[in-house]
């Protein structure tokens, strides 16, 4: 855990600092104590889900919401020449243009406060920040291996990567070093419910609330990721293989997959 530890105390930096273009150092927000209370209070969505399906469209933000409350200035000289009133179905496009702009702006906005949060407010498990200082929208993340699970002292490290209308659409996330469990697909790619598109479940197997919710943050994404190590959902896979072998041969084949996992990330840790 010396190198876990190492990792955590990496440049407290403040979020979305300006840096020279290109790929630059992370900018990171490190664990501090143990704050399993907190966490637990905070209610993590559930930690694994059957199926990852494509992208889809989401429902807006509602009352309250982060993106709801988020104030951008206008600019007076955006204004259209005039032209005759649009239909019931379709706004002016400078209208329609602005408002992509805006939703972007707010999204922008709302990852640097959270950004910033971990930073004043560091989560236990976790380390969280940018890939490139210039980009808000790609964060690199390393995760501690839960105690007393399988995974225990590993250091694995994952991407997030978030749509321009986050918060209204979750993120992609990617386990860049290598890991064996049933909710992770071979290529790396996490599937479990809260990072899934929001609103119904097409198969009928996920409830909406469930499922992504634009209150999800950053943290809580975190915290249901590392519930999903320390208790896989063997019965709706990712990983069929890995599914199998937990299911059968838990702390057999299954146990030397991850424990070879866990050696090879703290020697890749900071590569």
């Amino acid at each position: 855990m010396a190198a876990a530890g190492a990792a955590a105390r990496r440049g407290r930096d403040s979020a979305g600092g300006g840096g020279a273009g290109g790929r630059a150092e992370a900018r990171w927000a490190a664990p501090a104590r143990l704050r399993g209370a907190a966490l637990r209070a905070r209610g993590a969505a559930p930690a694994a889900s059957p199926a990852c399906p494509g992208p889809g469209p989401g429902p807006g933000p509602g009352p309250g919401s982060p993106v709801a409350e988020a104030r951008v200035p206008q600019h007076s000289r955006l204004r259209a020449p005039p032209q005759p009133a649009p239909g019931p179905s379709e706004a002016p496009a400078p209208a329609r243009a602005l408002g992509g702009r805006m939703t972007e702006l707010q999204s922008a906005l709302l990852l640097r406060r959270q950004l910033a949060e971990l930073n004043k407010n560091p989560v236990e498990g976790f380390s969280a920040g940018l890939i490139d200082d210039n980009d808000l929208y790609r964060w690199e993340v390393l995760i501690i291996g839960p105690p007393d699970t399988l995974y225990e002292g590993g250091v694995f490290k994952a991407h997030l990567t978030f749509p321009k209308d986050y918060p209204l659409r979750p993120p992609k996330m990617k386990f860049i070093t290598e890991i064996w469990h049933p909710n992770v697909d071979k290529n790396g790619d996490v599937c479990i419910s809260i990072l899934h598109e929001p609103g119904e479940d097409k198969y009928g197997y996920e409830k909406p609330e469930e499922r992504w919710l634009p209150i999800h943050t950053v943290e809580t994404i975190m915290i249901s990721v590392i519930s999903m190590l320390a208790d896989p959902n063997g019965d709706s896979p990712a990983n069929v293989d890995a599914a199998k072998e937990w299911r059968e041969d838990r702390n057999g084949e299954f146990k030397r997959k991850v424990a070879r996992c866990v050696r090879k990330s703290q020697e890749t840790a900071f590569e």
